[in-house]
């Protein structure tokens, strides 16, 4: 498959909508207990007007999460949160009372004994459940599906966890993950939900709209309008959904047009919204996308409520859309600060770029309402978490139309 295609669901566009769950409240809550950690810093918003210029649109905006945390990747919000919320139910006390060096506390370590940390990630999230579990103190188990890179193996077994590539697909990985907590005592940090499994995947979700609030106080400093265009890339859904959810409740009747983007090869929260049937719609098999982290052919629950209510478009697109986003913004123009974007943190940039430039896409542009005064905002996601193929793509061509 190597096409663009654009699924809506058949509703009205409410005018405003609030989630309880991703208040600026909420948001600012999940920023709180990041900020404890002594390493914390605001990601950048870069802003590329020369980009946009060249795009035709008004303005572009990029939050590089290949700062966070030192990890390259913004993953690590939503397991860290869900980790010390976890902490604080079991503890019987507020997140809020809880900054990363009180869990490290002789007091709280000796209420709360080891707690061993399992997932399934293709490598971003489980390197944010290592990191955290080594930071708090606390043990962490990762299984990866078949295929992941070496080298994301290796930087998750870099932060002490107990880490192996499997030979199953992403979603199998999962139950795996799933059995071995529920044999062992573990405690599933997954941002997929299923029934009897909501809690952490919310928690996940909302620790990542710590992005969102650093963002419209970004915005806020400069004295910029907000976004007009929220391009948000999906797996499962819950990072979309999280960011989805956070906007539209922050901005309300300003809240932006809304776009999910997934690879052709694991479209799932497309293919839901194509068929637009009340039914979830999965994708199995091997999946075998560029955009490894988003490689993902079941939706959580959850995340779907949200964007079954506010988001606006869903666009399933080839993989050399992502490898485009990739060179574009290594090298976006003259005057612009280069990016470093792997290839899921890159995928809605090259999608919007595709669907800007070629005149064969002229009715996806037209569907989004893409304008010559809009105003785009995107989030990398994860910079060059493989580096050995993001030198392929980004300097030898790798993935490349042409």
């Amino acid at each position: 498959m190597d096409s663009f295609q654009i699924a809506t669901l058949a509703r009205e566009r409410q005018p405003s909508l609030t989630f309880s769950h991703f208040t600026v409240a909420e948001a600012q809550k999940a920023r709180d207990f990041h900020a404890s950690f002594p390493i914390y810093q605001p990601t950048p918003l870069t802003a590329l007007p020369n980009l946009a210029q060249a795009l035709g649109v008004g303005d572009i905006r990029v939050k590089d999460e290949s700062f966070r945390f030192g990890l390259n990747a913004f993953k690590v919000l939503g397991g860290s949160y869900a980790m010390g919320r976890y902490i604080a139910q079991t503890l019987g006390e507020d997140i809020s009372a809880l900054p990363a060096a009180r869990i490290l506390s002789p007091e709280i370590k000796k209420k709360l004994g080891d707690v061993t940390f399992v997932t399934a990630t293709d490598g971003n999230h489980g390197r944010g459940v290592a990191w955290t579990a080594h930071q708090l103190g606390q043990h962490s188990v990762v299984y990866m599906p078949k295929g992941s890179a070496p080298e994301r193996l290796h930087n998750i077994q870099a932060e002490g966890a107990q880490a192996s590539i499997t030979d199953l697909n992403y979603d199998g990985a999962v139950r795996l993950a799933n059995r071995q907590a529920q044999e062992k005592g573990w405690v599933m940090v997954q941002d997929t939900a299923w029934e009897g499994y909501t809690h952490i995947p919310q928690w996940i979700m909302q620790g990542y709209t710590t992005m969102g609030y650093e963002i419209v106080r970004q915005l806020e400093a400069e004295g910029a309008p907000p976004p007009t265009h929220l391009f948000l890339q999906a797996g499962v859904g819950s990072m979309a959904g999280a960011m989805a959810g956070f906007f539209s409740s922050y901005y309300g009747e300003q809240r932006p047009f809304i776009t999910i983007v997934e690879p052709n090869k694991a479209n799932c929260l497309f293919r839901t919204a194509q068929a637009d049937d009340g039914t979830l719609h999965f994708v199995t098999g091997d999946m075998d996308t560029i955009m490894a982290g988003l490689a993902c052919g079941e939706p959580c629950t959850i995340a779907w409520e949200v964007l079954r209510q506010c988001a606006d478009a869903f666009i399933s697109c080839p993989d050399y859309a992502a490898a485009d986003g990739m060179r574009i913004l290594a090298a976006p123009r003259k005057g612009d600060a280069p990016i470093v974007s792997g290839e899921s943190g890159a995928a809605t940039l090259g999608c919007a770029a595709n669907i800007l430039l070629r005149e064969s896409l002229r009715d996806l542009k037209q569907a989004l309402h893409l304008e010559e005064t809009s105003r785009l905002l995107f989030i990398s996601t994860e910079g060059d978490t493989d580096q050995d193929n993001y030198r392929k793509v980004v300097w030898g061509g790798k993935y490349s139309k042409v």
